[in-house]
């Protein structure tokens, strides 16, 4: 018999015969009330091959001779409350020979405490490419046995075992083919890749991309092919490795399939609007050139820290878009568009850049919503989904892209390079309009007011690592003072150019090592300075030492940081250790305040008498060591953060940033009635000053970034 065409075939009369004479002559089976009751039959939803196979009346193939296992059970009827009810399970199979003899294999466990899982490593000389049947029975430690699992209602177990390991697999791809052709497609496209092997019982493949975790795919047929998408997110050389795996779970060997991808495609349209004051029109770095509105202000302020020379002023009123008209993209596939924004309002909705449908609306629309009784959030609406997240603030600049995906029509919304918002299952929409910056047709006139500068639309999907390249405005360092003693009171930074000087009889602290090594009642070394041989020492009652100018613009993003130490675990009033602000107040102050054991973070909404004060706190204690306190001000989340060792202990919301014209201080700060004070008593070292907000991660090294 064929045992791949003929597995069909119903246990033997002799067969069963015999099963029935084991049943009579097993000794033990009690029917009696009181007396010992026969184990329960095995349930065929408990047999399993190799654990993860079921027992299955059409053969299941293995790649050797299974692992039979069998939950076995009997009653607890049986025996007293202390006693146990112990089963093992015996085992039976066989299959019939070239010669048409049945062939048989028995095992029988040990019994044990019950229910329990009993195996059975079948035998080595089980035949290959044969179906071979199989069956179990449980059975007590008084040798009473169960119905067999295959007596009615359950099926006799098959399995074959398959020793030939699948043909290797085959791959094809059009769009990333496997020749020395040169660089294919790019960055952002989706690949096809279709798998297949000569081998008819092939189930599965398994491939990987550059030694990715491996991804399983299934033909719809044993045998068939199966094709994969795929997409690079970056350009460069790359692999793809697959094996077939058969039904019995045996692997080819593996088939590695090189390629070449391209960088991704340039945007098929992109205005800087970098052009001169006084133009009427945007001139293209791609697509075509940009009629402009009579009320479009070229030669508007850039963001810092961009490689953008000067963006566009739109005033919200009828005259003042830009458009080229025509369409930027075909809206129906994979696009994405994005734009550097400072919006000067944000209490209506406003649009940054939209394309036209055909019906008196807009297609899709990257702009700006108001929120009720909260803060305006970014949008990016595409066909009836929007999209909403981030936080916009009047006067922050942020970096936009709206992305859609159709190969799983999914829609994203990123600020500043990280997504912030998606949603699947979002139907294609038409738009065969003209695209518009500024305005959006049948949005209820929501024209932009502010700046926008470096509007840029794609024909393909943009990757995330790539948004967050356009979207980064990393933070520079501003000025840095490695504090070492000098004879003037003057510090100078690395670039010598922004002098900090000493005030109130401010001086230095300078470990002395020698005098201990030479004193032999010393048992106690100085401490270390906070950074090389020397850091400022503070008395607390009239030190300080401030720049001659205002080092940061409070208005813009910013990051501050320094190293402290007190003098004193245990100071009886707030001091304060950075600060900028005016001759009145400050923009901005970090303090630590023993009543309350917090470091505090003092922000004041403008310099006008009487502005609004904020004050957010985070626990804390002064330790005989050093601190780091670092304060992150990102404008384009309008959020000030206070991290102390690492940590943010304090942020809150500051939408009324201020530029202050004062000069940087350390170690003092204005008081309630506006003069100075809160000076600290203390060591500072290692100062720094940024522009640009730095990261969470960057925080945590300051002192070394550059």
């Amino acid at each position: 018999m064929n045992p791949r065409s003929g597995w069909r075939a119903r246990t033997t009369a002799a067969a069963t015969g015999l099963a029935a004479v084991l049943l009579a002559a097993t000794p033990g089976v009690a029917t009696a009330a009181g007396e010992n009751l026969p184990p329960l039959q095995p349930k065929i939803d408990a047999l399993t091959i190799n654990w993860n196979k079921a027992c299955s009346y059409e053969p299941v193939y293995v790649p050797v001779a299974p692992e039979l296992r069998a939950v076995v059970e009997d009653p607890t009827q049986d025996n007293e409350d202390w006693e146990t009810n112990a089963a093992g399970a015996q085992f039976e199979a066989w299959w019939t020979d070239a010669d048409g003899v049945v062939q048989r294999r028995t095992h029988t466990s040990a019994t044990v405490h019950s229910p329990i899982t009993q195996l059975w490593r079948t035998p080595d000389d089980l035949p290959a490419d044969t179906v071979v049947s199989w069956h179990v029975r449980a059975v007590d430690d008084e040798a009473a046995t169960s119905a067999w699992s295959d007596e009615a209602p359950g099926v006799t177990c098959r399995f074959i075992i398959d020793t030939v390991n699948p043909e290797p697999a085959t791959v094809v791809s059009e769009q990333y083919p496997d020749d020395d052709s040169g660089w294919h497609d790019g960055v952002g496209v989706y690949g096809s890749f279709t798998f297949d092997s000569p081998s008819e019982d092939v189930v599965e493949y398994v491939y990987t991309i550059l030694g990715s975790t491996p991804k399983r795919v299934r033909p719809e047929e044993p045998g068939g092919p199966v094709t994969v998408r795929w997409m690079p997110e970056a350009g460069g050389p790359y692999y793809l490795q697959v094996r077939a795996v058969d039904r019995a779970g045996r692997s080819s060997s593996e088939t590695t399939h090189h390629m070449r991808v391209a960088e991704g495609r340039a945007p098929v349209a992109h205005w800087t609007l970098a052009d001169p004051a006084g133009a009427d029109s945007a001139a293209a770095e791609a697509g075509p050139v940009a009629r402009a509105g009579d009320g479009v202000v070229f030669g508007a302020p850039a963001p810092s820290r961009t490689d953008l020379a000067s963006t566009v002023t739109l005033d919200g009123r009828g005259n003042s878009y830009l458009t080229p008209d025509a369409p930027a993209t075909d809206t129906t596939n994979a696009f994405a568009l994005s734009a550097w924004v400072r919006p000067a309002a944000t209490g209506t909705p406003m649009t940054v850049a939209s394309q036209d449908a055909d019906d008196d609306t807009s297609a899709f629309a990257l702009g700006l919503r108001p929120a009720e009784g909260s803060s305006a959030t970014w949008a990016f609406r595409y066909g009836t989904t929007t999209l909403t997240g981030g936080r916009a603030s009047v006067g922050g600049w942020a970096h936009l892209t709206g992305l859609y995906d159709r190969e799983d029509n999914t829609l994203r919304l990123y600020v500043n390079g990280k997504e912030v918002a998606s949603e699947s299952g979002v139907a294609p929409v038409t738009a065969p309009g003209a695209f518009q910056i500024g305005r959006a047709r049948g949005d209820g006139g929501a024209r932009w007011q502010g700046e926008v500068g470096d509007v840029r639309v794609w024909d393909r999907v943009v990757p995330r690592k790539e948004i967050e390249l356009l979207g980064s405005r990393p933070a520079e360092l501003l000025a840095a003072w490695d504090i070492e003693r000098t004879d003037d009171g003057v510090i100078l930074d690395r670039k010598g150019d922004e002098p900090l000087t000493l005030h109130g009889g401010a001086g230095f602290y300078t470990p002395d090592f020698e005098s201990c090594l030479e004193d032999p009642e010393c048992v106690e070394f100085p401490a270390d300075a906070l950074d090389g041989s020397d850091h400022l020492a503070l008395d607390g009652t009239d030190d300080y030492a401030a720049a001659g100018s205002p080092v940061v613009d409070t208005a813009d993003s910013f990051s501050v940081g320094l190293r402290v130490r007190f003098a004193d675990t245990t100071p009886d009033r707030p001091m304060t250790v950075l600060s900028q602000g005016d001759a009145d107040s400050d923009a901005f102050k970090v303090r630590y305040d023993p009543a309350a054991s917090e470091w505090q973070l003092v922000v004041t909404d403008g310099s006008d008498p009487g502005a609004a004060e904020t004050v957010v706190a985070g626990p804390g204690a002064p330790t005989s060591y050093s601190d780091e306190v670092v304060v992150v001000y990102d404008d384009s989340e309008g959020r000030i953060t206070l991290y102390i060792g690492g940590e943010a202990v304090a942020t809150t919301e500051f939408n009324a940033a201020w530029s202050a014209p004062g000069p940087f201080q350390i170690g003092r700060g204005h008081t309630a009635d506006g003069g100075w004070g809160e000076y600290f008593h203390g060591g500072a070292d290692t100062v720094r000053v940024f522009s640009g907000a730095l990261t969470a991660s960057q925080v945590n090294s300051f002192a070394y970034l550059y």
